[in-house]
């Protein structure tokens, strides 16, 4: 029993080296580009609302953060250009967080600049090797949810498949 815990630790560590390895490599920006100067919890903020308008309320729980929190990112990116205060269209009482075109646009070339680099790396690997590496990622990811069960902030860097 002990060889198999050895195998595992040793395991975990290549994967905790390998795995940011991988994620810098494919989705990191060119520094030239504005969304690379965003910090990452205004980018957070960005990548929750490339699914549509949310209310503060929503953004917040989604984010894990607290609302005032969510506000004052809200209001630094509202000044950036990127996000927007908007009615919601059932209660004019309350505001909807949504992206501006502007901040569409910017998500959508991120988007696209990592889809491309993903692409590019897949090209090196055989048909098989694809299906087997996306089999054995989608395996790990069903394995740490069921070892990690409940409410986590599971993209807190936006790493999520964006849709």
């Amino acid at each position: 029993m002990k060889e198999i815990d050895n195998q595992i630790e040793e395991q975990a560590k290549q994967l905790e080296t390998v795995l940011p390895a991988l994620m810098r490599r494919l989705f990191t920006l060119n520094p030239e580009h504005p969304v690379s100067d965003l910090p990452v919890a205004q980018l957070r903020v960005c990548i929750v609302l490339q699914s549509g308008p949310k209310p503060m309320s929503a953004a917040s729980e989604e984010l894990g953060i607290s609302m005032s929190a969510t506000t004052q990112l809200a209001d630094r990116l509202e000044r950036a250009g990127l996000v927007e205060r908007v009615a919601d269209p059932d209660d004019r009482r309350m505001k909807r967080l949504s992206l501006t075109a502007y901040g569409a646009e910017l998500m959508a070339w991120r988007r696209n600049v990592r889809l491309a680099r993903t692409q590019e790396m897949l090209t090196v690997l055989t048909p098989e090797e694809r299906l087997e590496a996306l089999r054995v990622v989608g395996r790990m990811l069903e394995a740490a949810h069921a070892t990690r069960p409940g409410p986590l902030r599971e993209d807190p860097v936006g790493a999520r498949i964006e849709r």
